[in-house]
């Protein structure tokens, strides 16, 4: 076996740079007193491709920027074994996600507050957290804030098609709502999203490259974390490989997992951290058995409605002529804007599934395009896409190592329309879009259900199109909870602590106890910024 390289020590070892780690890494390396490590497996944000935001289509699935996972069969999705994208790049599921800026409502925060018992999670604690941070558009209010480097703006493309949708959803009954991040998400309206002036505003853009100046700050791209390095039940630092060399580096302070929902309980399961019949199987010497660790996998399953048009313009016919798409190129390149500077939904919509729901429990992405499959070429004929998803679904995952190996990819099983309510809520979730567009507002373009098709109509029926058309938007949370002290499955405490070990933190969208009600990078940028904060206390004591 190689004798592993001294990397050195430093205060804070960060093992991971996506968004929370390039948060992390800003907010400590302020402190001049303490040093700090970033470690990426990916490598630079420097692609092009990156930075347009069309480019997305080139970044998922692409083993450059992304860890191109896969899940398991799903039974739920009627055998179907799904792409997973997991950002592999500085700036992490920043800098290949859909760009848009969600923070989830009232209710989400509220929840996180009573299962944790801990207060300093509610919507009225987080919000001031969620504020700092952005440089929104319109200025600065109660909600928002202008100060930060989190940039959030309005997209700058306009489609006819998303024009007809909102007037129909509004004849359904759903009232048009200009901002979704003032905690009560009811509504129809456009996405606003991470970009500046037409171009991708990631974590690494934002946080990371301003302070790569500071010379108590070091990142290092292309390393690969392997496991924890322990010292009885208190985590020393990390061992990584770098260009295949094996190399340990101390943390003085503490370690901070940021490797994400997928990344961070393999990490702490291959370092003997976890359910204890798992890690035996897989041969991992048992540290401290955390049940929780890699279970609890929540994610939101969007449900992709694909509806024929007839005069009017949807991508489809742009994207199918040279012209158009030279046309397309020269409006980016002039003006940052048109279809290449689009997030991929641009109109959005919160509903609710039934009137027994207190608050939106669906969440609409609607598009001016649509193919079969990601990765596919757009159809020939005009379309949309009406993607639906439910937000608070009952169904849970897993996530687990398959062997010790870090280059081996995962088991991931969402475990996705399991449980009766969310084949029930798919199935409702389907109806009410058909309803939309069933309206006066969306009549002169004769709409035509091409996917999953309209002779599908019984809840058996739906549920089983539901399986067939389903697919992940990307959202996996959950692997590490947060939790109570007599919470068995909680892995990390309301501090965002690891349960028995001492000087370890995962700080991620896996210690949310429960999914937010929207799209979850937002929530990931706060989850950093608390704890941030929360790293400088302990320091302060």
């Amino acid at each position: 076996m190689t004798q592993a390289r001294d990397f050195g020590e430093f205060d804070y070892v960060i093992a991971g740079g996506g968004t929370a780690g390039c948060v992390l890494a800003n907010r400590l390396s302020a402190d001049p007193d303490v040093t700090v490590l970033l470690l990426e497996a990916g490598g630079k944000d420097d692609w092009i491709w990156i930075h347009i935001p069309i480019g997305y289509l080139k970044c998922i699935n692409n083993p450059r920027t992304d860890w191109c996972y896969k899940t398991e069969a799903e039974p739920g999705l009627n055998g179907r074994s799904i792409i997973y994208a997991r950002g592999k790049v500085l700036g992490g599921c920043s800098s290949i996600n859909g760009m848009l800026y969600l923070r989830g409502q009232v209710r989400d925060y509220d929840e996180w507050a009573q299962v944790t018992g801990d207060s300093r999670w509610n919507w009225d604690s987080v919000l001031p957290v969620f504020r700092q941070s952005e440089d929104y558009w319109g200025g600065a209010d109660e909600m928002h804030g202008d100060k930060g480097e989190w940039r959030v703006e309005k997209q700058r493309l306009h489609w006819d098609i998303l024009d007809r949708y909102t007037q129909a959803a509004q004849q359904a009954g759903i009232p048009f709502r200009q901002d979704y991040n003032r905690g009560d998400n009811f509504g129809i309206g456009h996405f606003e999203v991470n970009q500046k002036k037409g171009v991708r505003w990631n974590a690494s853009k934002a946080m990371l490259r301003p302070v790569l100046h500071r010379p108590n700050l070091k990142v290092v791209t292309g390393a690969l974390i392997d496991k924890l390095i322990l010292d009885g039940k208190e985590a020393r630092g990390v061992e990584f490989s770098l260009d295949g060399v094996p190399h340990r580096v101390a943390a003085r302070i503490e370690t901070l997992l940021t490797a994400g929902a997928i990344g961070s309980p393999t990490i702490l399961q291959r370092s003997g951290i976890g359910p204890a019949n798992l890690l035996h199987n897989r041969g991992v010497p048992l540290v401290h058995e955390l049940p929780g660790v890699g279970g609890n996998l929540q994610d939101h399953l969007q449900l992709r409605m694909i509806f024929k048009v007839h005069g009017i313009t949807t991508l489809n016919q742009r994207a199918h002529s040279l012209w158009g798409k030279a046309m397309m190129g020269l409006e980016y390149a002039l003006f940052r804007s048109g279809p290449l500077s689009m997030a991929p939904s641009q109109l959005g919509g919160f509903f609710h599934s039934s009137p027994e729901v207190a608050t939106p429990d669906l969440e609409f992405h609607v598009q001016p395009l649509s193919l079969e499959k990601f990765g596919d070429p757009l159809h020939s004929f005009p379309a949309f896409t009406a993607s639906v998803c439910n937000l608070r679904p009952s169904s849970r995952g897993v996530v687990h190592i398959r062997d010790r190996n870090p280059a081996t990819a995962p088991v991931i099983a969402p475990n996705y329309l399991s449980t009766e309510n969310d084949r029930r809520v798919a199935a409702r979730a389907l109806r009410l879009t058909r309803n939309i567009v069933a309206q006066p507002a969306m009549a002169p373009y004769r709409p035509e259900e091409h996917q999953p098709g309209a002779q599908k109509q019984s809840d058996e029926e739906l549920a089983k199109a539901a399986g067939d058309i389903g697919t992940t938007i990307f959202h996996p949370t959950c692997t590490c909870a947060m939790g109570r002290a007599d919470d068995v499955n909680a892995v990390v405490d309301p501090e965002l602590r690891v349960r028995g070990i001492g000087r370890l933190r995962v700080i991620d969208a896996s210690i949310m106890p429960t999914i937010t009600s929207g799209n979850t990078n937002a929530p990931t940028v706060m989850i950093a910024e608390r704890g941030a904060a929360l790293i400088h206390a302990a320091r302060k004591t």
